[in-house]
């Protein structure tokens, strides 16, 4: 074998291991999170508020629960404490609560609160009487149809002067007045290879950013969080087979573009 012969081998077997610690790598920081976000869409719960003529309106918020698929509820990650409301109007608004949530319809959000509710008057604190949210939650109607690998956000559009009813004698109750807006964040696209049992570097790639996942045992794929925008998509399985790339795919916010099953 001569010196060239030699370059060349050493060459193909140096590019055969960079090939499979890139795979390795991968794998380890992709696979376990795209099966588990494969029918999954992320939710982010903000809360804003009107503008109202108090000094401050004190809402102790919890809890945050979804009612989706066959009534099935999730408890959100929430961030509990004591808000003043005001502090998120004129544009302002702040995250309460945000998890992943089985791709489908949800019908309602929950709001929890606790009792220690308050509005601020001249500089005098009273305290909210909140029974019926105490008791069983301030329950929000959604009716919003999730796509997986897809981030919404619902925005809790609080307005405290209705919210905050004056019974007399120097009482206060809370009686929240809440409109609910949605908003899709991002898109993804979604697909599957053949044989299923190849292992594939799925890489979705518009205006020079890339976006990549890999593929399952079954042979399916998911690219999630993606912008609106147009995509180049290349599968890159593992040698000897060669990358295939599809253009042109459109993915806009609020949809999972299927593309289908991609053949090596």
């Amino acid at each position: 074998m001569n010196t060239i012969q030699i370059k060349k081998r050493t060459t193909a077997v140096l590019h055969g291991i960079l090939y499979s610690a890139l795979i390795l790598s991968l794998a380890f920081s992709s696979a376990s999170c795209n099966k588990d976000s494969e029918e999954k869409a992320h939710l982010t719960v903000r809360m804003t508020d009107a503008p109202a003529n108090y000094d401050a309106v004190m809402i102790d918020i919890q809890g945050v629960e979804v009612t989706g698929n066959g009534g099935t509820n999730v408890l959100l990650s929430i961030n509990p404490g004591i808000y003043n409301l005001l502090d998120f109007s004129n544009g302002l608004d702040t995250i309460i609560a945000s998890g992943d949530l089985d791709a489908g319809t949800i019908s309602q959000i929950r709001l929890i609160l606790g009792p220690n509710n308050s509005v601020v008057v001249n500089n005098v604190v009273y305290p909210l009487s909140t029974p019926s949210a105490e008791q069983s939650g301030l329950k929000l109607q959604v009716h919003q149809t999730f796509e997986p690998g897809v981030s919404y956000n619902i925005l809790l559009d609080f307005d405290a002067n209705q919210s905050v009813v004056y019974k007399g004698n120097g009482e206060f109750k809370l009686k929240p007045v809440i409109r609910t807006i949605n908003a899709a964040v991002n898109g993804s696209i979604r697909g599957s290879i053949t044989p299923a049992g190849l292992f594939t570097i799925v890489t979705a790639t518009s205006g020079g950013i890339s976006y990549s996942s890999v593929t399952n045992a079954s042979g399916n794929f998911l690219i999630a969080g993606l912008p609106a925008g147009t995509y180049d998509i290349t599968a890159t399985p593992s040698l000897p087979f060669l990358p295939v790339t599809q253009t042109g795919i459109a993915v806009t916010a609020g949809t999972s573009v299927t593309v289908g099953t991609i053949n090596f």
